[in-house]
C-alpha cells in the first residue's frame, strides 16, 4: 500500500482533510460536519437520482404498513 499522504475538502465546510487514521469522520473534518450531512440525507434534502422509486413502484409500500412483506 502507498505511504501517500494526500487531502480532500470536506463536503460541507470544504476544509483540507488529511486521508488517515488520524481523520476518524473522513471525509468530513469533524463529526459536526458529519451530522450535517446525516441530517440533510435525513431530510430528504439530498437523494441519489432515479427514474423512479422501485418500492413505490413495485407495491412494496402499502398505506396500512410502510413495508410489506412479498416473499
Amino acid at each position: 500500500m502507498s505511504d501517500d499522504i494526500f487531502t480532500v475538502p470536506c463536503p460541507i465546510c470544504h476544509k483540507a482533510v488529511t486521508w488517515s487514521e488520524q481523520s476518524p469522520y473522513r471525509p468530513f473534518c469533524s463529526k459536526r460536519c458529519q451530522l450535517i450531512d446525516l441530517g440533510e440525507w435525513a431530510a430528504e434534502e439530498k437523494a441519489i437520482p432515479c427514474e423512479t422509486a422501485d418500492f413505490a413502484a413495485n407495491g412494496l409500500l402499502n398505506e396500512d404498513n410502510d413495508w410489506v412483506n412479498h416473499s
